[in-house]
């Protein structure tokens, strides 16, 4: 079980991932876009997409740094276990309460906006629930890892790496806390998601808004 939870589902999740990405170039470039819905209601959506965007970037950041670069490298630099704790703790509480508002506030104009709830799709749904557990699990992992300490570092961060090596070392989620193994099997499946909902538009770089004109919504 533990082959199939920490090899065989993050290898079908990250084939999903660039195949479907790739699919969906080809077969729906016209699907490639958030399917904006600011023409319905645009004051909530003010505030809650900076938010939201801004943050996940913090959230990204911090999981790279975490995730990639290994423990020994920080410490080679100077930078001691307890100082990137505290690093990690508060940065990721500060990124992980952006996008935690932004989401909510979100999430509330989607249901109760009449015409931006009609507007949303199963595949929406879906994708909402899969983030908020996401953000959720990560928010739980943050906080609790200001009182518990536990090093990451040493167990899901070489796991992650070694998958990417093809030398992948499952043996090393198998001990981690509960709310670790959530976060990644939630975020794995999200991952194996992505493709087919309207999140591939992170991959679009909207280098055509520097010089196009302002556009007004009707």
């Amino acid at each position: 079980m533990s082959n199939v939870l920490w090899m065989t589902l993050p290898y079908i999740a990250f084939t999903s991932f660039l195949l479907g990405h790739v699919w969906r170039y080809k077969a729906d470039q016209f699907g490639w876009t958030t399917r904006s819905s600011q023409i319905y209601e645009s004051k909530l959506l003010r505030l809650g997409s900076p938010l939201f965007h801004f943050g996940i970037l913090g959230v990204l950041a911090g999981h790279v740094v975490g995730l990639l670069i290994p423990q020994s490298w920080t410490a080679a630099v100077g930078i001691s276990e307890h100082v990137y704790h505290l690093m990690s703790v508060g940065m990721g509480s500060l990124a992980g309460i952006a996008v935690v508002a932004g989401l909510a506030i979100l999430l509330y104009r989607r249901v109760t906006v009449p015409e931006v709830r009609t507007a949303t799709t199963l595949n929406d749904k879906l994708m909402y629930l899969l983030l908020v557990g996401a953000l959720a699990t990560g928010m739980l992992n943050t906080l609790t890892n200001v009182f518990s300490a536990y090093n990451y570092r040493e167990t899901v961060s070489p796991w992650f790496r070694s998958l990417f090596t093809l030398h992948p070392a499952p043996q090393l989620m198998v001990e981690t806390p509960w709310t670790f193994q959530a976060h990644v099997l939630i975020v794995v499946a999200l991952l194996g998601f992505w493709p087919y909902t309207r999140l591939v538009h992170m991959f679009s770089a909207p280098i055509g808004y520097l010089v196009r004109p302002y556009v007004i919504y009707r």
